[in-house]
């Protein structure tokens, strides 16, 4: 949450549509640097990205980091159909607007990959490039079908990928994660990533963990302080907002304009960089590599050492990237 993480830099603005985002906002130091628009994931919010927002304005450049739809300091619909990619894609684009934003690099991380994704769609000619982190690029299509990736992956890998978007297409789901909020953080943020194998991405096994109240040791990278700022946020604004996102793309939310985008517009053509890692075993490297290769041309990749969460667990290594990619773009 913008206000609660960082109280000087948070800003709130109503669109045009009435919906109220909250974000983060820096300006870049001169005309010569870009803007970052750094969208978060699931289950998280614009504090994910902590480490960046110290960082890349100490260089010079600018940050949007905003509250997506559900989250933090920003409106929590609860009708799925609000949660539409192109709707949300355009918030984004007033966003930038309303900060004056004239040359910009969009930076998605799980969740937030779809909202890129779309961007990359519908306004590719609003950005400088793309950065890509744990999942690729998503081209326009039709509904995801969660049996076929989960058989396909459990026979190539011997564990289900999506199990748990199952439940997360549930009305159960939402009770369960705000009674078990400390089994939904030691899901989500092993310490040990293997503990997704077993317990994240196998039919059933998620809503088990955290109905049982299951907890493991927290990792080093998320410290006692910060788990309470996490806590914070989540304790005001619950689960129900962050997981429409899963019922929107399971409930066929995006088919109809997805339907409508020419073969033309299906790549994603400017500069992309893929960061994904190598302790991830649900959005795993090897298949969002594959399919970067296939949609993005102009495609740079990196493969870290890590697990899902690269911004917070190896935040140096990921800003130097970043730093490095938006010198490329800007050349």
């Amino acid at each position: 949450m913008a206000s609660i993480a960082f109280p000087t830099l948070a800003k709130k603005a109503t669109l045009a549509d009435g919906t109220t985002y909250g974000y983060v906002t820096v300006a870049p130091a001169s005309a010569s640097k870009p803007t970052f628009l750094l969208l978060h994931g699931y289950p998280s919010s614009s504090y994910d990205w902590r480490h960046q927002i110290e960082a890349l304005p100490n260089s010079g450049y600018g940050i949007i980091a905003p509250d997506l739809l559900g989250y933090g300091d920003t409106d929590k619909p609860g009708d799925v159909g609000r949660y539409r990619m192109k709707t949300m894609c355009g918030h984004m684009i007033e966003l930038l607007d309303i900060e004056k934003v004239q040359s910009c690099i969009a930076v998605g991380h799980d969740w937030g990959t779809g909202v890129l994704s779309r961007l990359a769609t519908y306004h590719t000619d609003r950005f400088l490039g793309f950065v890509f982190i744990s999942v690729a690029y998503w081209e326009p299509g039709p509904v995801i079908d969660v049996d076929a990736v989960n058989a396909m992956t459990e026979n190539a890998f011997g564990s289900a990928i999506y199990g748990y978007w199952k439940w997360h297409n549930t009305e159960e789901a939402v009770k369960d994660c705000e009674e078990n909020p400390a089994s939904v953080f030691s899901l989500l943020y092993p310490t040990d990533p293997e503990l997704w194998k077993t317990d994240f991405g196998p039919v059933g096994k998620a809503a088990t963990f955290v109905r049982s109240g299951q907890t493991t040791a927290s990792p080093s990278w998320f410290s006692p302080d910060e788990q309470a700022v996490r806590s914070k946020i989540f304790d005001k604004g619950g689960y129900r907002g962050p997981l429409n996102w899963y019922k929107a793309a399971m409930q066929g939310v995006n088919s109809a304009d997805e339907a409508e985008v020419p073969p033309e517009k299906k790549p994603c053509l400017l500069p992309t960089l893929l960061i994904v890692s190598e302790r991830d075993y649900v959005l795993r490297a090897d298949m969002q590599i594959s399919r970067s290769k296939e949609w993005c041309p102009n495609l740079k990749v990196k493969t870290l050492d890590c697990g899902h969460w690269i911004q917070l667990e190896r935040p140096a290594v990921f800003n130097t990237l970043l730093e490095e990619f938006a010198a490329e773009v800007c050349k």
